[in-house]
């Protein structure tokens, strides 16, 4: 049998699959977690490391109220999650944007704060985008309690049970983060500072990793709470319970436009995940340890979807369908059928009459078995430069490419209401997007430019009419209006899975796969949309500890499931 360490020399060439497949909204609405997702990614490394977590400030009071400073070291760096902990009102209490207080707010900050640094932080950041804060500060992020939930663990906790396994299973998580903001906003540091900082130098590596050490300081949080509360009957939380308690986030548009504004960053995401499926689906023959291990995780992945309910009409009934689809594909594959040639390329071809939920989780689970082949691909995700508009490309190569890459665009019929029904805008009171509907609210003139079809559309049209012996700087100096479309279509060409092939404005689009598809991307698992618009998750579901991120195991928390108490 192959050896993982030597497979590289056995691949048969297997292509890509199709960024005309790929791209398309409701695929994209579709993925999962995998392997190569920034949550696991930061793992992995802080595990290579060795990192230790230490907590040199803790000044919160009985009632849970105060500061405290959580320290990790790594790459030679040590960053620190400063947290805060404050009183909310009831009715100030929301996870919309447009929130002015929180329970708890934090600020990652690039070494190990002073006591003047914590006097400054304690006056800013609980104040969030109305503070003032230093390029010392790395990340900026808020969070709110699972009131109900977290009164429920700190009542148990008191009288020295454990908490209710059905809400800890239901719920996942103790807090919820509102917002995550690095890269410079409201004065903290630009990402230029970490480009060279090894672990946090990767696509949101540094967010990632305060919210990992959010996650950590919630358990605290609440144990403490119990234990000044009754400290004779107090009891901590069991590891396998606390290991499920992740952080909740509420996601909406503002995450939505990443994906167009970052087209070589999106093409190097989707394109180390493509390309990993081919790795994988090459492999000709494979190994014993590796069968079994596919076998187990395809049982963890049922019982993953029994423990996914959610309100959400729409999506509860893939997850139905999914649930369904597993167990037929799990009746077929087990050691036997892995053990014959091409097991992998066989696996991903019995899911195509699948739905696509089906599809996509059989790439994540093929990943997740390939850990050796795969997971260096992380490195080339992480980091990507636009690229530069050509500009003595004839007209007639880049209508060629127009046709080539954008058919999908060149199809639609954009003088149809419905494929023009929608409009995204920067809201003026937050800076955030927001999406209306172009025939009944006022604001399209103020739209942002993600319209790429449309754009691209109308360039191709003008294209057509110019003469063959121009070149791109001619045409512009005709017509200036296209330069963003000539950039969208020359950087496809090299980069193929940089745009979503699909009507961004047309009614049938649905921001939701968009959210999705870049929150597979960080890592989050149990989707759970409120609306088409935004969506609540997990982070860290099934994560190690603190002091379990050095263990030899850590990396094994894929699709997490809430095991019994043995």
């Amino acid at each position: 049998m192959s050896d993982h360490k030597h497979i590289a020399a056995e691949f048969s060439p297997v292509p890509l699959r199709a960024p005309d497949d790929v791209m398309r909204l409701e695929r994209l609405g579709a993925f999962y977690p995998t392997r190569l997702s920034f949550m696991r990614t930061l793992i992995r490394r802080l595990n290579r490391d060795q990192a230790r977590v230490s907590r040199p400030v803790w000044e919160i009071d009985d009632e849970g109220y105060g500061r405290a400073v959580y320290s990790v070291d790594v790459d030679g760096h040590r960053y620190s999650l400063v947290a805060f902990s404050t009183r909310l009102a009831a009715d100030q209490r929301t996870d919309r944007v447009i929130a002015e207080a929180w329970d708890t707010s934090y600020a990652l900050f690039d070494g190990e704060p002073t006591t003047a640094d914590l006097d400054r932080l304690e006056a800013n950041a609980p104040r969030q985008e109305a503070g003032r804060f230093e390029p010392s500060e790395l990340v900026l992020s808020r969070a709110n309690k699972s009131v109900r939930f977290f009164e429920h663990v700190v009542e148990r906790l008191a009288q020295g049970r454990q908490p209710d396994e059905k809400m800890v299973g239901s719920i996942g998580y103790l807090m919820r983060t509102t917002a995550v903001y690095g890269n410079g906003k409201f004065g903290i540091a630009d990402r230029t500072r970490l480009s060279d900082r090894g672990i946090l130098a990767g696509s949101f590596q540094a967010e990632m990793l305060t919210v990992w050490l959010i996650r950590g300081f919630s358990h605290d949080l609440v144990e403490h709470i119990a234990r000044c509360r009754a400290p004779e009957t107090f009891v901590p939380i069991e590891y396998r319970l606390k290991r499920h308690l992740g952080i909740g986030n509420a996601t909406g548009l503002g995450m939505a436009p990443f994906l167009v504004t970052h087209p070589a960053l999106l093409n190097n995401w989707v394109q180390g995940r493509e390309a990993a499926l081919a790795r994988v689906c090459a492999v000709a023959e494979s190994d014993i340890a590796t069968i079994k291990r596919a076998v187990e995780l395809m049982e963890r992945t049922e019982r993953h979807l029994e423990q996914w309910s959610i309100e959400d009409e729409r999506q509860m009934a893939r997850v139905e369908t999914v649930r369904r689809e597993w167990r037929e594909v799990s009746a077929v594959v087990n050691t036997d059928w892995l053990s014959s040639p091409h097991p992998w390329q066989r696996l991903a071809e019995l899911s195509k009459d699948r739905s696509l939920e089906c599809q996509e989780l059989v790439v994540a689970l093929l990943l997740e078995c390939h850990g050796e082949l795969v997971d260096d691909l992380a490195d080339k995700m992480m980091t990507a430069r636009e690229q530069h508009l050509d500009s003595s490309m004839p007209v007639a190569t880049l209508l060629d490419l127009c046709r080539t890459h954008f058919s999908w665009a060149l199809d639609i019929d954009f003088s149809d209401r419905s494929e023009t029904h929608l409009f995204w805008y920067v809201s003026e009171e937050k800076l955030e997007p927001r999406l209306g509907n172009r025939y009944e609210e006022d604001g399209a003139e103020l739209e942002m430019p993600l319209d790429i079809g449309r754009q691209v559309q109308d360039m191709a049209r003008d294209l057509g009419d110019a003469d063959e012996g121009l070149c791109v700087a001619e045409f512009l100096l005709m017509h200036p209006q296209h330069r963003h479309a000539v950039r969208r279509v020359q950087g496809v060409a090299h980069l193929p899975y940089s745009e979503i092939r699909d009507n961004l404005l047309g009614e049938r689009c649905l921001p939701i796969d968009m959210l999705r598809c870049k929150l597979s991307f960080f890592g989050a698992s149990k989707f759970d949309p409120k609306s088409d618009r935004w969506t609540r998750i997990t982070l860290y579901q099934g994560a190690p500890l603190f002091d379990e991120v050095t263990d030899a195991n850590a990396d094994d928390w894929w699709l997490p499931v809430l095991t019994c108490r043995q």
